[in-house]
């Protein structure tokens, strides 16, 4: 016959009557034990007997009852039963056969079989129906039966004993999410010895364990549940266990006949025996001390027993191996008549605790000479400084590798670690320096009865061979050691990406539901970074199976291969070291070291470089190591600046090759104005005939820079040459390699026209000049060299300008990398986190886990938790807000915060290159070094110009040659340099190249290059003067593009500092006048460094029109809360006001009443300034000013009305604060951000100039919608981090957006510096100063609207620029190439380089013209825009969460969208007063808040 339970879910039941007709109903029915119906849980447990009935014909006789019934699980679970035996006496009016029909008419009782002789009944029943009185009561004159049936020798419990004294727990399961949480719990739990069944279920958060007590306590496996992640609480306290005196007899059978064979096998462990002592409370006289003797000497475990009446003690000789103390006590407690209290007395503790730990070897009653019996003992060492579960497998991994010991169990909640090790080759100082070694404090502990429960007499020898089923010990504290023990061995690490964490509940999250898992011995998320470390053991699970785990909680997760920065890299300075084996001697020495993984020392640079694994060493162990060898070492200094960013060595490069242009450029400059006024005149005199040789020799000579020095030699050609030589060289050495590199990719851009006009101009001239040298021509030739210095002075001087714009954006790196602390003090800490000692040191040795002090105004400098201490942290380096955080045990920091007024001890989670900030550093260089220059229009333009101009002299070129030997007419008539001496050949071909170099010369794209360069130098100019600095052409030239423009909230759109909104008297002004209340709450809060507090203070002085307040004494702050304090001297000012009021009223009077003497009606102020002295007594008032947490701590009640007015203001977005003078209630102060009011305007031009307007806030919806309902903005991002701003401006850029990023705070650099115009509000953070493209000077939004004006007309002339550059070329090059030669139009070389200037001169002048620019005015806007802005109501305003695309408006939520809401609900409900504004909610980036809505309601104080 057997038991099953299955639990039904009942649809349809209304009230308590339904729960009774089901039960009575279904209880009738044939082969029903038990059901038990809920009507909150909503279904039915029913316990049947599986012969008579079925799952499906119960749950069709709930549906035929009128009810909805569905099976919870298609499989029943089966009941365990228990077993009692009953004695029949001889004298029984009943037979054996009537007992068994009466008792089996019961519910509850499964089966009774007699036995052979007819006197013992075994009952097999379910405890939960029926217990074991209720059966002996069924049958009169029946007892409990003391004999046991027959056991199999050799089993280690009867089945029957082990049914007997099972219990059944229920327990209450918090934070389970799903089916793989109950089956962690159920193969966790399941394996315990001990534990017969286990059943937990989701959807009732509950778990039903069925245990035998005298194996594992209710106490154990609560805490085994928890230990898995899971928070577990009893839902009915469990009974202490009573062993009845059949249950003893049964103990005793039991072990007799089951350790028959142990003993045989362990005969020569004889002598293993211990001595405890117990207190004995409840015997009363000796036959008492017999009773306990007689029953207790019995059992086979124990050699022998003394009991003493007068000292209330049992002294008991035992064999550990075969019981253990708390089955030993449970015995004597269940002796009859179970009135026993025993316990474990003081002194007999202490002093066989300290016996055993002082001479170990005393107590050993055998000789050690026998090496298979090991010596064990054991040590309880406090360790502080744990924070997780890696911990503490961090301690049992190493711990556990050492030699000599056992096992190591660790307990977080316990904060201590109990060791069983061997004496002979360990003790417990060197354990506990291992433990200190790691990064933790550790002290030896000293037993208390309360902490340990642990055998008494400790030293004990064990036999070889231990029987596990003997083992009376829960195996839970001893199995998992020897587990952990193998597995260290094996643990491996991975790291996984994961995408679509928005903030701290998703890294607790992810990393509490993977600490469950089975394989997964510790997990460490990093929000910033994206990544998540995982130890696991790659026996039972392996990185995809662990991404996958994430993926199924709803965020991205790849595993990262080859992935090795989770390595620590150390570089160090050695000293000392004289020769080879020093190097040999530190190598193998740290080789040895477990945890590294690599050491190489170089002897000639004395340097060392070692990777380790920062989860088992730490830098500073290595630094130790290195030492105690006897060598000096230090770190090798990092450079913390940005140095490979900031484009000094290209600023360098241009500068140089500017001034070695310029230097060469002015005398060309000045030979060729000369010439041409030279040539002009000539021009003039000589215009109708061609000259004849001699006349050119005559008038060379007759000018000092044409004489010849050497036969076709001449001054100016001369000087000319050696001028061009160097600007070749020097000057356009980059624009040579950068033209290489560019027809290397087979492109061409202006340096490869530069490098062609030049490098033709100065090849043809120079050869040009060897030709006359060889022929020792008469006539001069024409040269260019002009053309290279004129050329490069231009081109350098602009990219020299362009590098300069570009290196400022690199400072920001600078200045957030300075903000990292450079050293940090770590502490060591005793028992009690009492303060061992502290030390200095460098930021980069600080270690995983290491405690590190932080004190009022010193910057944190490593992430971690805060382990002691409360205070208040500034976080707009992450956050942007302005409000401090309140930081108590348990909440994360971040490094670069600063800790503003109380001292905190923090423990180390993320070091190094791990930490936030340094994840921020890293984002805004990965953001400044991937954004793509914009291809200058010029370079495209070029692109195409380049080849055509070339291909245009080319074509020049040859058509000449090909003319002049059709018509050499043509060439005589029109070639200056023709005389007869000439060949003809020579004559074309030299004017064919003249032609085809004047077609370089006046094609060259020196306008084009100015086009850009200048009109962007004016237009940064106008911006400067009108309060907006523009970082280069680059920005500038964007900003026209650009489509959609993101706002930051805080500082940007408000004003980044709270204000006081209304202030609400609670109290009539005849109590406590309404003056004399802001006197008072101005005065206390003037103290504060709070920014709520300094808006207060702020308000009270502007309301009393006065700089001074009152004297605050006794002043108090509790972080979260409020303050409280006393205020005096408040009279005076009091007076003041009054005085004042009174005079103005006087005025009044004599406004009214002319003909009134004034000097009578100033009599009354005169009078009470007499009186001051004696009327002024300064009384002292008690203030508390807070939330009402504060206020309820302080025993006063907040009125329902009070709190209904508090829910409205923190609904629209504001802090509201109550203030209590003498214990009465008198005030309610409402504080909020305010929006800047030129936002709203500067909303609405932006969105008429066609742009998308778009509102990012890491700050909460509820307020970033009422932000964005006052200004009008539509689209709203809130609870943005950071890293999720880049991604967010990412998105938007990747939809073909080109991106405009408004911000001021730290956090909002690297989405500034990842758009594509970042402007910044100059009131703001250097560091967001420096990585933006923009900064507006004065803290206006129009100034927005305004770059972006300009940026339009600074492009619109860039291209009229370009078409003037054009047209000189259109024109110039045609008339050069000799196509208007028929019509007399000719292009003389200084023709070519007069047009040329001309093209460069008017270019500068449209660029000059920008100076005219006005920025738009903000009266003219607000006229155009009048009657056209409106607020947006909510429903309007789409707000989306963190870095989803989901709105809040659709109803849909993805799967992510439920994990967060799921693990935000969850988190709020632990830790925060969902009522209280002010207290801190983990899950909202930034967790002060100030939120603002008007919705039109008046802001004025409420009087």
């Amino acid at each position: 016959m057997e038991a099953k339970s299955i639990a039904v879910v009942v649809e349809g039941m209304t009230c308590n009557s339904c729960v009774q007709t089901i039960e009575q109903h279904v209880g009738k029915m044939n082969g029903v034990h038990n059901v038990k119906v809920s009507l909150e849980e909503k279904n039915a447990v029913i316990i049947y007997d599986s012969k008579l009935q079925t799952p499906g014909t119960l749950q069709e006789a709930i549906h035929d009852m009128g009810f909805d019934a569905t099976l919870a699980d298609s499989n029943p679970q089966p009941v365990l039963p228990d077993t009692i035996f009953l004695t029949i006496p001889t004298q029984s009016t009943l037979t054996s056969k009537q007992i068994r029909s009466t008792l089996l008419k019961n519910k509850g009782i499964l089966d009774v079989k007699m036995s052979s002789d007819q006197k013992t009944a075994v009952v097999t029943f379910i405890s939960s129906v029926v217990s074991g009185k209720q059966i002996i009561q069924m049958i009169p004159g029946v007892d409990l039966g003391v004999s046991a049936p027959e056991v199999t020798p050799g089993t280690c419990e009867d089945a029957s004993w082990s049914q007997a004294s099972s219990a059944v727990l229920r327990l209450k399961v918090e934070g389970m999410t799903c089916h793989s949480c109950t089956s962690t719990i159920e193969g966790k739990i399941g394996k315990l010895q001990g534990i017969q069944r286990i059943k937990v279920s989701l959807d009732n958060q509950e778990a039903v364990v069925v245990y035998q007590p005298h194996l594992i306590t209710a106490e154990e496996i609560k805490h085994q549940i928890e230990a898995a992640g899971f928070t577990a609480s009893f839902k009915k306290q469990p009974r202490p266990l009573k062993l009845s005196a059949i249950d003893l007899e049964r103990l005793k059978n039991a072990q007799t006949k089951g350790s028959e064979t142990i003993l045989r096998e362990n005969s020569k462990n004889a002598n293993d025996t211990e001595t405890i002592v117990f207190r004995v409370d409840g015997m009363h006289c000796n036959s008492c001390v017999l009773n306990i003797q007689s029953t207790i000497s019995a059992l086979p475990s124990v050699t022998n027993i003394v009991v003493s009446l007068e000292k209330k003690s049992a002294i008991i000789s035992y064999n550990p191996n075969l019981i253990s103390v708390d089955v030993l006590r449970k015995a004597v407690e269940a002796v009859s008549p179970e009135t026993f209290k025993v316990s474990l007395p003081d002194e007999y503790e202490d002093t066989a605790v300290f016996s055993t730990l002082a001479s170990p070897m005393k107590s050993l009653p055998v000789d050690l000479k026998d090496a298979s019996q090991p010596l064990t003992q054991v040590v309880v060492i406090n360790i502080e400084g744990m924070t997780c579960n890696s911990c503490v497998q961090a301690i049992e991994g190493v711990i556990s590798q050492k030699t000599g010991v056992k096992s190591i169990r660790v307990s977080l909640s316990n904060h201590n670690g109990t060791i069983e090790y061997d004496p002979l080759q360990t003790c417990p100082e060197d354990l506990r320096f291992s433990i200190e070694d790691m990064g933790f404090d550790a002290s030896l502990s000293v037993f208390s009865p309360a902490k340990t429960e642990l055998p008494v007499v400790i030293t004990r020898l064990l036999p070889e061979v231990q029987l596990e089923s003997h083992r009376t010990e829960p195996p839970s504290k001893a199995s998992p050691l020897h587990i952990a023990k193998h597995e260290t061995k094996t643990i491996s690490k991975c790291y996984v990406q994961v995408t679509g964490m928005t903030c701290a509940s998703c890294v607790a999250n992810i990393e509490r539901n993977l600490r469950r898992e089975d394989g997964i011995h510790s997990i460490l998320v990093a929000l910033m970074a994206g990544k998540a470390e995982v130890r696991y053991n790659p026996a039972i699970i392996h990185p995809s199976a662990i991404a996958e785990l994430i993926r199924e909680l709803g965020f991205g997760a790849t595993v990262m291969e080859n992935y090795d920065e989770g390595d620590g890299i150390l570089e160090l300075v050695v000293r000392g070291m004289t020769c080879a084996s020093c190097v040999h001697k530190i190598e193998s020495t740290l080789m040895k070291t477990n945890g590294v993984l690599y050491c190489s020392v170089a002897l000639a640079t004395n340097k060392a470089h070692i990777k380790y694994d920062p989860e088992i060493i730490g830098p500073r162990d290595i630094i130790q190591m290195i030492k105690d060898l006897g060598f000096t070492t230090s770190l090798v200094k990092k450079d913390r600046s940005a140095s490979h960013l900031d484009h000094k060595q290209e600023i360098r490069q241009w500068r140089r090759s500017f001034l070695v242009s310029l230097v060469f450029c002015i005398p060309v400059m000045g030979l060729m104005i000369y010439m041409m006024i030279m040539d002009s005149q000539l021009a003039d005199a000589h215009a109708h005939h061609n000259m004849s040789a001699a006349e050119m020799e005559t008038l060379h000579s007759s000018m000092f820079l044409e004489r010849q020095l050497l036969p076709g030699l001449s001054v100016m050609n001369f000087l000319s040459f050696l001028l061009c030589v160097p600007v070749q060289m020097f000057g356009g050495w980059h624009f040579y390699i950068q033209a290489y590199k560019a027809l290397k990719h087979k492109t061409a851009n202006m340096d490869v026209l530069i490098v062609l006009a030049t490098s033709i101009a100065f090849v043809y001239s120079f050869v040009i000049l060897l030709v006359a040298m060889a022929e020792k021509a008469k006539v001069n030739p024409v040269t260019f060299f002009d053309t290279p210095p004129m050329l490069f002075v231009f081109i350098s001087l602009g990219r020299w300008l362009e590098h300069v714009a570009k290196g400022k954006t690199s400072e920001a790196l600078a200045r957030l990398i300075s903000l990292q602390a450079t050293e940090a003090t770590i502490v060591t800490l005793g028992p009690d986190n009492i303060l061992l000692s502290e030390e200095q040191v460098d930021v980069e040795l600080v270690q995983r886990g290491d405690i590190v002090k932080v004190i009022p105004g010193g910057k944190f400098p490593v992430d971690g938790r805060v382990i002691e201490g409360h205070s208040m942290v500034d976080e707009s380096l992450i956050t942007g807000e302005a409000m401090p955080v309140t930081k108590k045990p348990g909440n994360t920091v971040i490094a670069g915060s600063i800790n503003q007024n109380g001292s905190l001890l923090i423990s180390a989670t993320h070091v190094g290159a791990d930490t936030t900030l340094s994840q921020i550093v890293k984002l805004v260089e990965e953001a400044q070094t991937s954004k793509a220059p914009i291809q200058q229009f010029a370079d495209k333009l070029s692109g195409y110009f380049v080849p055509s101009i070339v291909a245009v002299s080319v074509v020049t070129l040859f058509a000449w040659i090909i003319i002049g030997f059709v018509d050499f007419e043509i060439v005589e008539k029109y070639f200056l340099g023709y005389n007869k001496s000439i060949s003809a050949a020579e004559v074309i071909i030299r004017f064919a190249f003249q032609a085809s170099i004047t077609v370089l010369c006046i094609a060259c794209p020196c306008s084009l290059g100015l086009a850009t360069p200048t009109a962007v130098m004016v237009g940064t100019g106008v911006g400067a003067q009108n309060g907006i600095l523009i970082k280069g052409g680059e920005p500038l030239e964007m900003a026209h593009k650009v489509k959609v423009v993101v706002f930051d909230k805080t500082g940007t759109i408000t004003h980044g500092t709270p204000e006081v909104m209304q202030v609400k008297f609670l109290v009539e002004s005849n109590r406590i006048p309404h003056n004399k209340m802001l006197a008072i709450v101005g005065t206390a809060e003037s103290n504060s460094e709070h920014p709520l507090g300094v808006a207060i203070t702020k308000y009270c002085k502007k309301e009393l029109d006065s700089e001074t307040l009152g004297t605050c004494t006794d002043f108090q702050v509790v972080p979260g809360c409020g303050i409280s304090c006393k205020v005096i001297n408040i009279e005076a000012l009091l007076y003041r006001k009054n005085k004042m009021i009174e005079e103005n009223n006087i005025k009044n009077v004599t406004l009214v009443k002319i003909e009134e003497n004034a000097e009578e009606s100033m009599q009354p102020a005169l009078i009470i300034d007499a009186e001051l002295p004696t009327t002024l007594t300064s009384q002292k008032y008690s203030v508390l000013i807070g939330n009402r947490e504060w206020m309820n701590r302080n025993g006063l009640v907040v009125k329902s009305e009070v709190d209904k007015a508090m829910i409205e203001h923190e609904r629209r977005g504001r802090t509201a604060v109550l203030a209590a003078i003498d214990g009465v209630l008198c005030g309610l102060i409402a504080i909020a951000d305010t929006v800047k009011p030129e936002a709203e305007l500067a909303v609405y031009t932006l969105k008429s100039m066609g742009l998308e307007v778009v509102l990012m806030t890491g700050d909460n919806s509820k307020t970033a919608r009422s932000i964005a309902s006052q200004v009008g903005i539509t689209k709203v991002f809130a609870e943005v981090l950071p890293s999720h701003k880049v991604a967010k401006v990412k998105q938007l850029q990747d939809e073909g957006k080109r991106v405009a990023m408004v911000g001021d705070g730290i956090n909002d650099s690297p989405a500034l510096a990842m758009a594509n115009v970042g402007i910044a509000i100059g009131t703001g953070t250097d560091v967001a100063i420096e990585a933006a493209d923009v900064v507006l000077i004065k803290d206006d939004l129009m100034d927005v609207v305004a770059s972006i004006d300009l940026s339009r007309k600074t492009v619109k002339r860039i291209r009229i620029n370009f078409v003037f550059a054009l047209i000189y070329n259109l024109i110039g090059v045609p008339i050069a190439a000799g196509v208007f030669l028929p019509i007399g139009l000719v292009l003389q070389p200084w023709m070519g380089s007069a047009a040329m200037a001309a093209s460069s001169v008017s270019v500068v002048l449209s660029s000059l013209l920008l100076k005219m620019y006005q920025k738009p005015s903000s009266e003219k806007l607000e006229f155009r825009a009048r009657g056209q802005i409106r607020q947006k109501s909510p429903s309007e305003i789409s707000v989306h969460i963190g870095i989803d695309e989901t709105g809040t408006g659709s109803p849909k939520l993805s799967l992510m969208d439920r994990i967060i809401n799921y693990s935000r609900a969850s988190i709020n409900s632990l830790f925060s007063d969902k009522r209280s504004v002010n207290s801190i909610v983990l899950n909202e980036p930034d967790k002060h808040s100030l939120l603002v809505g008007d919705f039109g309601e008046d802001d004025d104080t409420a009087l």
